[in-house]
C-alpha cells in the first residue's frame, strides 16, 4: 500500500490490506489484533508485522504485506550477499549501501 501521509481513512486501510480497524484492534476473518484503539500506522505495522519504509525525497510511504506466519519480508533491507561478477571478480551487495537497489532473480524451472 503506498500512501501519501500515515493519516490513513480505515476504510482505505481495509480496502488495500484486508484489516478492517474496529474497537478491538485490527481484524481480518477471525483472527484480531489488539491496538490499544491506535490507529497510528506505525503501531499497526509494528503489530502485524508489516514493513513500513519511507522515501523522503519522493514523499511517500510504502506499507508491505503483514508477517503473521512468517510468510513475507518484516525489513525492506537486503542480507548481505556476494556474488562473483561477470570478470570472475567478486561483488557485494553492500557496495550499494545507501542507494536504491533492484534485485532480479530468474530461474527456467
Amino acid at each position: 500500500m503506498i500512501l501519501t501521509s500515515l493519516d490513513v481513512e480505515p476504510r482505505a486501510f481495509e480496502a488495500h490490506t484486508g484489516w478492517a480497524l474496529k474497537p478491538v484492534g485490527a481484524c481480518k476473518g477471525e483472527m484480531c489484533v489488539p491496538l490499544g484503539g491506535s490507529t497510528d500506522i506505525g503501531l499497526i505495522a509494528e503489530r502485524l508485522g508489516m514493513g513500513l519504509v519511507h522515501d523522503e525525497r519522493a514523499g511517500v510511504w510504502a506499507l508491505g504485506p503483514e508477517t503473521i506466519g512468517g510468510r513475507a519480508l518484516t525489513t525492506a533491507e537486503a542480507p548481505d550477499l556476494a556474488l562473483p561478477g561477470w570478470k570472475g571478480d567478486g561483488f557485494e551487495l553492500r557496495s550499494l549501501r545507501g542507494q536504491k537497489v533492484f534485485l532480479l532473480a530468474w530461474a527456467s524451472w
